[in-house]
């Protein structure tokens, strides 16, 4: 079922709301499977697809024209396919435009500080608001495999690009962000840690 040759996502495919899996579906509680290696053009096709919808739902006339939910990331387990592997499209605090899709990523070391949204964290599978602070490495150094090449790289992201990067890889492991949220105080935060809001760590 979740064979990427038997996927209809390829690189002429425009996915659409319709295509994203909702909460309560049990694949997204699922823990994704690797992805074999070398990367197949199935595979890459599929990343193709995945990083054209975050393009598509940050445009705002294609956007408007499919009635797409603007996103920053996307895990392959939110179109059905039960795979180890993401796409990343955003812009950092800097104006630099971050576009990664990552294969079999894992991080492999993290800060001590914390960070976390004031306005908490949104999901394109999740169709209601959720309030509460989802606490956030600072930073975090990512090793994967790179989609275009095929090739291992090691990353390092601060930030708010982190804090996609985590929500991204939590959806691999059958997470969703607001696990992360205390259940009996939706704004306390933990204890004995460094962290603070993302925002006033930026000066805002």
């Amino acid at each position: 079922m979740n064979r990427l040759s038997s996927s209809k996502y390829n690189a002429n495919y425009v996915i659409k709301m319709d295509d994203i899996i909702r909460e309560g579906h049990q694949i997204l509680r699922a823990v994704a499977e690797p992805v074999q290696l070398p990367l197949s053009e199935e595979v890459q096709g599929t990343l193709q697809c995945m990083m054209q919808f975050l393009k598509n739902s940050q445009n705002p006339e294609v956007a408007a024209k499919y009635k797409l939910r603007s996103g920053v990331g996307l895990s392959a387990n939110q179109i059905g396919l039960q795979q180890r592997m993401f796409t990343l499209y955003l812009t950092d605090e800097k104006g630099r435009i971050l576009e990664h899709a990552l294969v079999n990523p894992k991080i492999v070391s993290h800060s001590l500080s914390m960070v976390y949204l004031p306005e908490s964290e949104g999901c394109l599978s999740v169709d209601r608001p959720v309030e509460g602070f989802v606490p956030r490495y600072e930073s975090v150094k990512v090793k994967g495999y790179d989609y275009t090449s095929g090739k291992e790289v090691v990353l390092k992201f601060k930030g708010y690009p982190a804090i996609v990067i985590q929500h991204e890889i939590d959806h691999l492991d059958g997470i969703m962000f607001y696990d992360r949220i205390n259940t009996e105080n939706p704004f306390k935060l933990p204890q004995d840690v460094n962290i603070r809001s993302l925002y006033e760590q930026k000066g805002k």
